[in-house]
């Protein structure tokens, strides 16, 4: 007799598992169309990290503004950015400051090598 109490209450337990299931994929279906509707950008997209480097390097550099900003008295003075410069001698770097590819660099770099043999 206990196993046929148990049986219906496995039974039981199993109908309501595949109506959660159902209202759940209401809801999915729900927030991706709200999350279409914002946009698109409702937690279907992971956003991009910044390395800690990144952030200390935007850091100081919006701390140099505001520094920059504040030594002039109070009055507004138009900030001209440093020039940026290649990023040293990487490949990427330098490919960089040539607006190519680095592909297109080491190409270049090994026609240069054979005409100089």
């Amino acid at each position: 007799m206990a196993i046929m109490g148990l049986v219906s209450i496995v039974s039981e337990l199993r109908a309501e598992r595949t109506n959660l299931v159902t209202q759940l994929k209401h809801v999915d279906a729900a927030l991706s169309v709200l999350g279409k509707l914002n946009g698109g950008t409702f937690d279907t997209e992971p956003r991009r990290t910044l390395s800690p480097a990144a952030r200390r390097k935007i850091s100081l550099a919006q701390k140099a503004r505001w520094a920059k900003r504040a030594s002039t008295n109070g009055q507004v003075v138009a900030v001209k950015p440093e020039k940026r410069h290649g990023g040293g001698e990487s490949l990427r770097g330098v490919a960089r400051s040539l607006h190519v590819s680095p592909a297109l660099l080491i190409k270049r770099r090994k026609a240069a090598a054979i005409s100089l043999n």
